[in-house]
């Protein structure tokens, strides 16, 4: 799960200052190979009275919802990585794709937006923007873990709920708890929200069944560790409200689907 922070020292920014001052850190790393396997072990393929069931068996368009979603990301970064490796000509793409569609803090206070709908806009449109070619590979791949395993949950239409309101959730709570001006761009906070979804049906069918919750202990404390490692590795540049956002919002929409599937 990767999403960035982008160091900007002001808005608009030229493409040489960019190249040498546009610094990103990333906002979440990927799970180790050990801790991913740990984390599907636990979450993915739990013990969930609804995996038994034909009906909520992938259909072809539900494919479609999570390969679209993946294709949409990969052509954004494929059009500007090329425009960064001066295939595609145009001076500054991923730099004005970023002032465009990356989350700004300062939009919300007295910043002037590049358009009226900027500041409400920016709110889902940072979630399709990343910080380059590796970025994508390591977000895109977590998609398709977690977002298949919301989709055997609650099928294509439900995976789009829980990953809107994620991705609106991490931005607010970067809104609400972030001390920096710098823009943040990545789908971390959706990501996180899958990760919160499927934890939380988990938790729930633990209840029901009345087993241990020690798996679910288990990968929330690797969550949370995930995030204080970076967090000291990065020296503080972590937009873990980001992650704290989406997985809550996650949580929460999956609380509410669980109960409207009773």
């Amino acid at each position: 799960m990767l999403s960035v922070i982008i160091s900007v020292a002001s808005v608009p920014i030229s493409g040489r200052t960019v190249k040498r001052a546009l610094a990103w850190q990333c906002d979440d790393l990927p799970l180790t190979s050990q801790a991913f396997a740990v984390f599907k072990a636990l979450v993915l393929h739990s013990t969930d009275p609804t995996n038994t069931d034909p009906d909520t068996g992938r259909t072809p368009k539900q494919w479609a919802v999570l390969f679209g979603l993946i294709g949409l990301c990969t052509l954004i970064e494929a059009v500007l990585t090329l425009s960064d490796w001066r295939v595609i000509d145009v001076v500054r793409l991923r730099q004005t794709a970023y002032e465009y569609g990356g989350f700004w803090p300062g939009l919300l206070a007295d910043w002037r937006p590049n358009y009226a709908a900027q500041p409400a806009t920016m709110f889902f449109t940072y979630g399709f923007l990343h910080g380059g070619p590796g970025h994508l590979v390591v977000n895109m791949f977590t998609l398709f873990s977690l977002g298949s395993g919301v989709m055997d949950r609650v099928a294509g239409r439900g995976f789009i709920v829980v990953y809107g309101a994620s991705i609106l959730g991490g931005a607010a709570a970067y809104a609400l708890l972030a001390q920096t001006p710098q823009p943040m761009v990545g789908a971390s906070g959706a990501l996180f929200g899958l990760a919160g979804a499927l934890l939380a049906w988990n938790f729930l069918d633990r209840v029901s069944l009345r087993e241990g919750m020690w798996p679910v202990i288990q990968v929330a404390a690797l969550l949370v560790a995930i995030n204080v490692v970076m967090w000291w590795a990065l020296q503080g540049h972590l937009a873990w409200q980001t992650h704290l956002g989406g997985f809550l919002s996650g949580a929460l929409v999956a609380l509410t689907l669980y109960r409207n599937a009773d």
